[in-house]
């Protein structure tokens, strides 16, 4: 115990000037945390009945046994997890996911197993995070993506716990800057066992900035199933909407669309019953869009009004959680957000898996790699101006033999990208061996 906390000592003594101001401003900031939860609260940022997940407290019980950690910042990441979830399932291991946002939450409560355990992930103050830790005592932390806590991982690797970055992607406008604060991403970045980046520019960006057994895995989201669609929902979808050419923009942000509903007055000069669907990538915008909708000349419809998807609808805005994967059998068209304002584009892989023909804008760099692939097959179109977003949507409106081609030019791509999933799992296989020989000795 005496050599833990020298070591523990040496650990922190060893920490970059940056990292030690961190930690005494995150601890200095404890007492303003009432305040902050209160702001975001009023914002629907957090859940009044978890707020205590956030200072690291939790009403729910540590189940017995090895527990694996997972955590991602978003709804992106924690789907991006929920085939390896299922993998960990099956070798009867118990999960903890974490997460930052409501919606994520919402996702997790909707698409995963009850037997999951979901927590907010806790503020990340030196305080909180052990209260975090101390409670569930995880096994093995695997961090998705690059949603890197400072103290979150320095408390976890001076307790010992075995943690491995997953699908890891270090962005072209990250890179630059962290580059730059190269002793403290090291710092972070070599307290993980093994970093599984998602391409080999990731894994070359990781190890440039500290990452230490680098291994290029693959993206998790090009194996990630086909989002399910409740099939009455979806009979009375396709019989409020039938004979209608349909296009959906997927998960778009503030700045698009008005791009969009530009688009669609241009398309109805030339398909007179065109509905398109917009299914905004925060729920809340629902209002604003209908509010914009209207101000163009054009009907809209709320979903989350459950309002009525009649013919005189011009635009339909699914301003829900959880149900694109409704919205992408409706529509054999699919517009993908973020990608006209720098964001830097949405997944589109399950689109293309229930046989959408993509169009995005021309900031995608968050896929880089996918929509390269996708663009040099066929599988999916650039639209870089709104003259050109209303050209590529059109001709796919006017050619069905187009659309088909383009749709099987993307399941093509999705296929020879994936294999992330056994690749990671594989990674993964020492530290799962520790687990199930730790399992097989409290069953003795």
């Amino acid at each position: 115990m005496r050599s833990s906390a020298v070591r523990g000592r040496k650990m922190a003594n060893s920490l970059p000037m940056t990292l030690r101001m961190y930690q005494r401003l995150a601890s200095g900031l404890v007492p303003l945390a009432p305040a902050l939860i209160k702001r975001r609260l009023k914002q629907g940022k957090e859940d009044p009945a978890r707020v205590g997940e956030r200072r690291g407290l939790s009403q729910d019980v540590r189940p017995h046994g090895p527990l694996v950690w997972i955590h991602g910042a978003s709804v992106g990441e924690v789907l991006a997890a929920a085939a390896l979830i299922e993998r960990l399932r099956e070798l009867n291991l118990r999960i903890l996911l974490t997460s930052g946002t409501v919606t994520s939450a919402a996702v997790v409560a909707k698409r995963f197993p009850p037997d999951v355990i979901h927590q907010y992930v806790p503020y990340d103050s030196p305080r909180y995070v052990a209260r975090f830790l101390d409670h569930w005592k995880p096994s093995l932390a695997l961090f998705i993506e690059s949603d890197l806590w400072p103290n979150l991982i320095l408390a976890g690797a001076t307790r010992r716990v075995p943690m491995v970055l997953i699908n890891g992607r270090m962005s072209p406008r990250s890179f630059p800057r962290w580059r730059r604060m190269y002793g403290t991403i090291s710092a972070l970045l070599s307290r993980f066992d093994i970093c599984l980046a998602q391409s080999q520019t990731d894994a070359e960006r990781f190890s440039a900035l500290g990452g230490r057994d680098v291994v290029t895995t693959g993206n998790l989201k090009l194996d990630v199933p086909a989002p399910p669609a409740d099939p009455a929902k979806l009979e009375r979808l396709m019989a409020m909407t039938r004979g209608r050419p349909i296009i959906v923009a997927a998960s778009t942000h503030p700045g698009e669309d008005e791009m969009l509903v530009a688009a669609h007055r241009s398309l109805v000069g030339f398909f007179p019953q065109l509905l398109t669907v917009i299914v905004p990538r925060h729920p809340d915008r629902g209002s604003s869009i209908a509010g914009l909708i209207t101000a163009s000349g054009l009907k809209p419809s709320l979903r989350s009004r459950d309002e009525s998807l009649a013919a005189g609808t011009d635009i339909y805005v699914a301003d829900t959680m959880g149900e694109l994967g409704l919205f992408y059998r409706l529509s054999p068209v699919v517009f993908m957000g973020g990608s006209l304002i720098r964001h830097g584009g949405q997944n589109p892989i399950e689109a293309i898996k229930l046989g959408a023909a993509i169009v995005h804008g021309p900031h995608v760099f968050n896929f880089a790699d996918v929509y390269e692939a996708l663009d040099a097959s066929g599988g999916a179109r650039q639209a870089d101006t709104q003259e050109l977003l209303v050209k590529q949507i059109g001709q796919l409106l006017a050619d069905p033999a187009m659309r088909d081609k383009m749709q099987q030019a993307g399941h093509g791509v999705v296929e020879q990208l994936g294999g992330a999933l056994n690749r990671t799992m594989a990674a993964l296989e020492p530290y799962l061996l520790q687990l199930r020989i730790e399992m097989g000795a409290a069953n003795a």
